[in-house]
């Protein structure tokens, strides 16, 4: 049965909530500017009791209805994640993984819980090499690790919960089973995994309807995962974790190829883990520790806060180089450094320390953009979707769960309902590199929840979904409500960068001088066209009430009671 490791986790602290969210700036006498392309029109949304942000309206009616009926920001999430299993299956789902951050109020501490699974014990890294071109296997059965979100359902229900695991399963059994309208931008992204869909037969039959995706407006139900829920509700999380539901899907993938044994999910562990944290102006950000990316949140902001903001205009060429230069940089360290803490040659804290950091920052050359910039060295040793809810009782808590790739392995066991994650493609096969694929390991990790507190007190709680896109827009967020005084929609809705490798950038909304001065620069713009700049929540504590925004390159919302 999957057991919960006590890592010494529970950080006494007086400072959290995740951070916040990006805009544009200037004046509050005159509002910031907005981009035509990525302001919604939508208003910040002002709660006095409970709060809740999601990226699609039945999670966050749902979260609603679980507060209103005597439930817990906690029970509220979980309960909101696992409709985000029903209506954004090609994101999100228990057959992933999750992390969380939460500000328990009644200790008055932030938590931090890491409920990511580990490769199969039958990786065969030998044949893997054999291959006539070895990579790590990207999609379908064998790039499958163990999924670790519902031990993370469960395991915060329990710890923290008022409600029991059933209970706040019960909407998205019913949502499931009876259906629901399928929302646009979800449609969309739908209909571009078709073909993938199609290599699956248990795929196929979940999620495409007459051998299509659902378009927005039409009905899309799935029986087979309100049964596997139902299952989980009846018998908890030791159904999947060692118990019959877990043979089931052991033994299908077993059939096509996958790695995962039954002891694999027998013995998955969720942890307790210390969040990282650094200061600045003020404000300290909390992150998840490795396997995590977060940790390039953290480098991004700390090398950042030499520079006087108030002398850039928002989204300026001078803002927006000094912001890519420190993202290569924080990148360039977590691609050589990060990877499953058992793993790891360096500590964590290494990476974190102050005088490192600002040498790290000397390397943005104003005047050039850099191609390639290299790791920094280290002391080295042998240490090692998202939404947001708050309720009345002061509980706050950051989450995020995600099946990686969109319908994650694109592999479903027949009569499960339930897409599995593809992990496993986050891994190398680079020999010695920390992050090499084997056996039981954890592989880098791209989801992170962030918070971020102010004067010993929770201030916001907050993420920005989309792999490589989330520790640059968590920083981006947090700067334009902490430098330029944006509300939480605002900074929300604010036109986003995405640097990808070398020099490629895409930027929203971006103004042709500012485009010509990056391209001085030696940036290479890309057509934003069809690039993912993220989907981010967000949830502000107010000094009475709360604030939230939710993005509009999402279907979601906020709202409160």
């Amino acid at each position: 049965m999957y057991r919960l490791s006590v890592v010494p986790a529970l950080l006494a602290v007086t400072m959290l909530a995740p951070f916040a969210l990006e805009a544009q700036m200037t004046s509050r006498t005159t509002g910031p500017v907005r981009s035509p392309a990525t302001y919604s029109g939508r208003s910040t949304v002002y709660a006095p009791n409970d709060i809740v942000a999601t990226s699609q309206p039945l999670a966050t009616t749902t979260a609603l209805e679980i507060l209103a009926a005597g439930g817990n920001a906690i029970d509220a999430a979980v309960a909101a994640a696992a409709v985000l299993n029903v209506t954004e299956p090609h994101m999100t789902g228990m057959g992933g993984d999750m992390f969380a951050i939460l500000w328990d109020a009644g200790a008055g501490r932030l938590v931090g819980l890491d409920a990511s699974g580990k490769s199969g014990s039958n990786v065969d890294v030998a044949a893997i090499m054999a291959e006539e071109d070895p990579r790590v296997p990207g999609s379908g059965p064998r790039s499958v690790t163990v999924p670790g979100a519902l031990s993370g359902w469960s395991t915060l229900v329990e710890t923290y919960g008022t409600m029991t695991l059933a209970h706040v399963l019960a909407p998205a059994i019913r949502i499931a089973e009876e259906g629901f309208p399928v929302t646009p931008i979800i449609a969309q992204d739908w209909a571009g995994t078709v073909n993938g869909l199609r290599r699956d037969e248990g795929a196929a039959a979940t999620f495409l309807i007459d051998d299509a995706a659902p378009q927005a407006g039409d009905w899309f139900s799935n029986p087979d995962l309100a049964r596997t829920f139902q299952r989980v509700a009846d018998g908890g999380p030791e159904v999947f974790y060692g118990g019959e539901l877990g043979r089931e899907i052991v033994d299908g993938l077993a059939e096509l190829g996958g790695y995962l044994t039954l002891e694999d999910l027998e013995n998955h562990e969720p942890r307790w883990v210390e969040p990282l944290s650094i200061d600045y102006k003020g404000y300290t950000l909390w992150e998840l520790p490795p396997a995590g990316q977060g940790i390039a949140a953290l480098q991004m902001l700390k090398m950042l806060e030499g520079y006087d903001f108030s002398t850039m205009e928002h989204n300026s060429a001078e803002y927006l180089h000094t912001l890519i230069e420190a993202k290569k940089l924080a990148h360039a360290d977590l691609s050589r450094y990060i990877a499953d803490p058992d793993h790891m040659d360096v500590r964590p804290g290494a990476m974190l320390d102050a005088n490192y950091l600002a040498g790290r920052a000397s390397l943005i050359d104003p005047s050039q953009a850099a191609d390639r910039p290299e790791p920094g060295h280290l002391a080295t040793d042998s240490e090692t979707i998202y939404l947001t809810v708050a309720d009345r009782h002061g509980n706050m808590i950051s989450f995020i769960n995600s099946i990686f790739g969109y319908f994650g392995s694109r592999t479903v066991v027949p009569g499960t309902g339930l897409v599995l994650q593809n992990r496993g493609a986050g891994f190398t096969i680079e020999d010695g590199h920390p992050n090499q694929i084997a056996p039981n390991k954890r592989p880098l990790h791209t989801i992170i929840p962030a918070f971020v507190t102010r004067d010993g007190q929770p201030w916001l709680s907050y993420g920005v979904m989309g792999g490589s896109m989330q520790p640059q827009g968590h920083v981006q967020v947090l700067l334009n409500l902490v430098e330029y005084d944006m509300d939480a929609q605002e900074a929300i809705d604010a036109a986003r960068f995405r640097h990808f490798s070398g020099t490629q950038v895409a930027i929203e909304n971006l103004d042709p001088e500012v485009a010509a001065q990056l391209e001085a620069l030696g940036h290479e713009l890309r057509d934003p066209e069809g690039v993912a700049f993220g989907g981010g929540q967000a949830i502000l504590r107010l000094p009475r009430g709360w604030a939230a925004g939710s993005d509009p390159r999402k279907d979601g919302m906020a709202a409160g009671r």
